[in-house]
Formats: C-alpha cells, sequence, structure tokens
C-alpha cells in the first residue's frame, strides 16, 4: 500500500502532491485568493484550505448542499483553516465558481481558479512524479508490482500515474476504481484523463504521449451512487482497521478496496500478482458517515 494518506497537510491525501504544483503555479501568477469546489465532504477543498493557509493566501471553497447541520469531517477542517464557504444547493458549482472569479477580480483581488479535485496538467504533475516515487521505492524493497489500483473520480491522480508510467516505461496495469462517473460512460472519462495526461507530459516537457486506450477503469462499484456507503464500503473500512489499523475513508478508498475485494475474489489477477494499492486518504470524512457506519 502506498500510504498517501499520509502526505501531511491538514491530515493528508493525494491532493497534496497536486496542490505542491498548483499553489506553485499560483504564486508564480501573484495569486491572493485561491477558488475552488466540491463535495460538503471534499477531501480536496480540505487539503486546498490547509495550502492557501501554508502559503499566506485566502481560501474560498464552492460547496454543493445547503450548509445545513453541524460541521463535521472536512467541512469542520474547512472552518477551522480559514475557508470562505459559499453553498450552491442544487445549482452547478461551476458556474457559480465562474461568478466569484468575476467578483473576486472587480474588488481587485487576483483569484486562481483550481478545478475540481485539482484534476488539470498542472495538478497531475503530482502523480507523474508520484510514480516515480513508488517505482524506486519498490526497487529499495526487491518488489515488482504486476498492478496497481487507485480511486478515481476527478481522474487527476490515475492520468497522471498513467503519464509517468508512459515516461518510465512501467509495464504493469494500472486500474482506477471509478466512484462515480458510470453514468457517463467508458469513453469520455478516458478521453479527459488522456487530455490531462497529455497536458502533463508536455508541461513538463516529456515525448511521450498517451490516449484513452492506456487507461483501464473498473466501472463496477458505484453502489447506490457517490457519497454513498453501502455494505461493500463497510466492509473494507472494517477489515483494514481490524486487520491492518488502517483506516479507509467512506467515499473514495473503501470503495476502491472493494473493488479490489471483489477483483482478487474473482480471480481477475492471477495467483503471485503482486497489487499495489495507493491509499489516497480521505479518513477525515468518517466522522461524517458515523450513522452509515
Amino acid at each position: 500500500m502506498k500510504r498517501d494518506d499520509q502526505t501531511g497537510l491538514a491530515l493528508g491525501g493525494n491532493k497534496t502532491r497536486k496542490l505542491e504544483f498548483l499553489l506553485a503555479d499560483a504564486l508564480s501568477h501573484n495569486a491572493t485568493v485561491l477558488v475552488t469546489a466540491g463535495a460538503a465532504q471534499s477531501n480536496h477543498c480540505r487539503q486546498t484550505a490547509a495550502a492557501a493557509a501554508r502559503a499566506g493566501l485566502k481560501c474560498i471553497l464552492v460547496l454543493g448542499g445547503s450548509g445545513e447541520g453541524p460541521a463535521k469531517g472536512n467541512l469542520l477542517l474547512d472552518r477551522l483553516l480559514g475557508a470562505e464557504i459559499h453553498w450552491t444547493g442544487m445549482e452547478r458549482r461551476g458556474e457559480r465558481m465562474k461568478e466569484i472569479e468575476g467578483e473576486l477580480v472587480r474588488k481587485g483581488e487576483r483569484p486562481y481558479m483550481i478545478p475540481y479535485g485539482g484534476s488539470n496538467g498542472v495538478g497531475a504533475a503530482g502523480y507523474f512524479y508520484a510514480m516515480q516515487e513508488a517505482l524506486q521505492q519498490l526497487r529499495e524493497r526487491g518488489i515488482a508490482a504486476d498492478v496497481m489500483v487507485t480511486a478515481s473520480s476527478s481522474g487527476g491522480t490515475q492520468a497522471g500515474l498513467v503519464a509517468g508510467a508512459a515516461s518510465i516505461g512501467y509495464p504493469g496495469k494500472i486500474v482506477g476504481v471509478s466512484i462515480d462517473k458510470g453514468e457517463r460512460g467508458p469513453d469520455p472519462f478516458e478521453h479527459e484523463m488522456a487530455e490531462i495526461a497529455n497536458a502533463t507530459l508536455e508541461r513538463i516537457g516529456a515525448l511521450e504521449r498517451v490516449s484513452s486506450h492506456d487507461f483501464v477503469v473498473a466501472y463496477d462499484y458505484l453502489g447506490a451512487g457517490y457519497g454513498i456507503v453501502g455494505d461493500p464500503e463497510r466492509e473494507a473500512i472494517r477489515l483494514l482497521a481490524r486487520l491492518e489499523g488502517i483506516l479507509m475513508d467512506p467515499v473514495y478508498t473503501a470503495r476502491a478496496m472493494a473493488g479490489l475485494f471483489d477483483m482478487v475474489r474473482r480471480k481477475t489477477f492471477g495467483a503471485g500478482t503482486t497489487v499495489l494499492f495507493w491509499h489516497t486518504g480521505g479518513a477525515p470524512a468518517l466522522f461524517a458517515y458515523a450513522e452509515e457506519l
């Protein structure tokens, strides 16, 4: 297991790697405020708020929902970290982000807009280099990972890993367990991730390019929908906690681990296959799902 839940920055997670590059880009443009969007329990928003605090920038979070009820989990941390929160209700968050950008510019601010999950050519660079890091650590231990499995939602993590694999020549398979994209069908999501990966490769000066065919996504584990905890997620959370002392989050890593359990049970991987699971973090959300768990 690659423990990207241990990356630091307000209890860690995969977005820290993306934000390392996004914040550098924001500071190079003399930004004064970061603006991003997500669900009420967004791990990305929590880490963006923390990164803004570390860099001395303001942070505005555009969150879906009404904000009613007590602040729990990531939302509590967003507020402790000083983020300004805008609730959109049923309104599309992307449209509200554009409105906020215009309002900030008129006030003399210099906003830096970060897409959902930090998933663009800048943010995915974090996982281009994470692939190099992981393979180096595996070599030091004399291990060859035949398969890598990760949660895949906004696509930047898987895009960065595939870009890194293409550059290094990693011969194994990278499987993204889709968290929320089943309704779109496979082709649009793979195509979108290929665009992110190629933007990263171009940005860092690599000659390699990838296509949608380089992406493997498992769409079989969507359950009742995004953020809805079912029996597979509960099993993954409890087993990892009780056997390894490792916490999975209810939205992303538990769904990805549940998918991995099923693949193993169905003998998707042959005997002797070494699988590396990327733990992308998100444990603070557990505290907002106490009743479901």
